[in-house]
């Protein structure tokens, strides 16, 4: 899942190996994580998003060069994070149960393109629903395309549960009504509504489901959109929201998402969630939709990520050493010029190794001081001290090969 989203961060994160990072080569790497992105199905108005967000978090920051790919990974985790973050998150189940507390049906609109896997993801939400121990009804308001009622009908009968249905080309708002006075006389917790789904543009499919919201107002409106579909769902979400204000979405097909930009784009280009992911062809196949799972599918895991809120430029980290290669990005020259000037012997075993190994990296990070500028405590001199008892020729031996350290 998500190759191509997961792809274009990683050569981004990749691509920053500057120490002190310059807006010129940040708009260059900002331009290829844009063409990136585009190719991933992201909609313009995330990749500006994001690419404002992270140059912002870059320009002038210092980092040192092991850290950098670390780096501008946390800083596109915490890009992406918000835009999830401002979306908010809607509790269905929650939901229904204000309503049943009333003694009121909880009515779901499902709206979306023929053809995504709308009536599926209805009979889907119907099956977790009654899993739940909810009483359900389903009004079969799509009376325009052919076999749609006799789709409804047979998911209903597999689910064991009650449809409202009328003749082809009724009005679908009587339909919806129907299904809603049954529910009432019958203490029945929810209706989940099904409509037509024409193209987006078709003026009289909105006028139809603007019809349906103002004769029943829906508690909730979803949106259903195919994965699959790219930008096409992008723009069917736009256009939807536009006319019918929907309160969240499902993702149908995300299982075979290879793209991954469907669900980033549809969260920031309409300010709503992603309430479940269609995963498979089964009724149980429907998983609520999971931003930090979404986060670590695309970059991995988070256990060593910190996601900020802010833009600000983040503090230099500390240099961090591998105990494998405590030498790892250190030249012996520098390891023999660092041992001249402070008379430091060949360490004996793997743990003065390490201390050696993050000493000349303090050292290189302090700009090579020489004996009294150095920045190392009076404990750190002690140790140095320490290290000076060996015997002065075996380090003239030793100096200058300290690559047989390096594992």
């Amino acid at each position: 899942m998500f190759d191509k989203l997961r792809s274009a961060f990683s050569n981004a994160a990749k691509s920053l190996g500057e120490t002190e990072l310059d807006e010129k080569d940040i708009e260059d790497i900002l331009f290829e994580l844009e063409i990136s992105l585009l190719e991933s199905d992201v909609a313009t108005e995330v990749i500006d998003s994001v690419k404002t967000d992270l140059k912002e978090r870059l320009i002038g920051a210092k980092v040192d060069k092991h850290e950098i790919e670390k780096f501008v990974k946390d800083g596109l985790i915490s890009s992406i994070s918000s835009l999830f973050d401002a979306a908010g998150n809607y509790n269905l189940l929650e939901k229904i149960d204000e309503s049943k507390d009333k003694g009121q049906p909880f009515l779901i609109l499902f709206v979306g393109i023929n053809g995504t896997g709308k009536t599926t993801s209805l009979a889907k939400v119907a099956h977790l629903l009654k899993e739940k121990k909810y009483s359900v009804v389903i009004a079969a308001a799509d009376t325009f395309r052919a076999g749609a009622i006799e789709q409804l009908r047979e998911h209903t009968n597999r689910l064991n549960l009650k449809l409202v249905a009328q003749n082809y080309n009724s009005d679908p708002a009587a339909v919806a009504r129907d299904a809603v006075l049954y529910a009432k006389s019958h203490k029945t917790d929810c209706v989940l509504i099904d409509t037509a789904g024409r193209m987006q543009t078709s003026e009289n499919l909105m006028q139809q489901i603007a019809k349906i919201t103002k004769v029943v107002n829906p508690d909730m409106k979803i949106f259903v959109g195919d994965s699959l579909a790219g930008n096409d769902t992008v723009n069917q979400a736009r256009e939807f929201f536009e006319h019918v204000k929907f309160d969240a979405s499902i993702l149908t097909k995300s299982d075979a998402d290879a793209r991954g930009g469907a669900a980033l784009s549809i969260v920031k280009v309409t300010s709503t969630p992603v309430l479940y992911v269609g995963v498979g062809q089964e009724y149980a196949d429907l998983k609520p939709f999971d931003k930090e799972l979404f986060l670590e599918t695309v970059f991995g895991s988070l256990d060593d990520v910190t996601i900020t809120k802010n833009i600000e430029p983040q503090p230099t980290p500390e240099p961090q050493i591998s105990s494998d290669d405590p030498f790892d990005g250190i030249t012996d020259n520098e390891i023999a010029t660092y041992s001249d000037l402070f008379d430091v012997p060949p360490p004996e075993n793997d743990n003065d190794a390490l201390k050696l190994g993050n000493k000349i990296h303090q050292w290189l990070k302090d700009g090579k001081p020489k004996p009294g500028e150095s920045k190392i405590d009076d404990d750190e001199a002690e140790d140095e001290k320490e290290m000076q008892k060996h015997d002065k020729e075996e380090l003239e031996k030793k100096k200058g090969r300290f690559g047989f350290l390096r594992r």
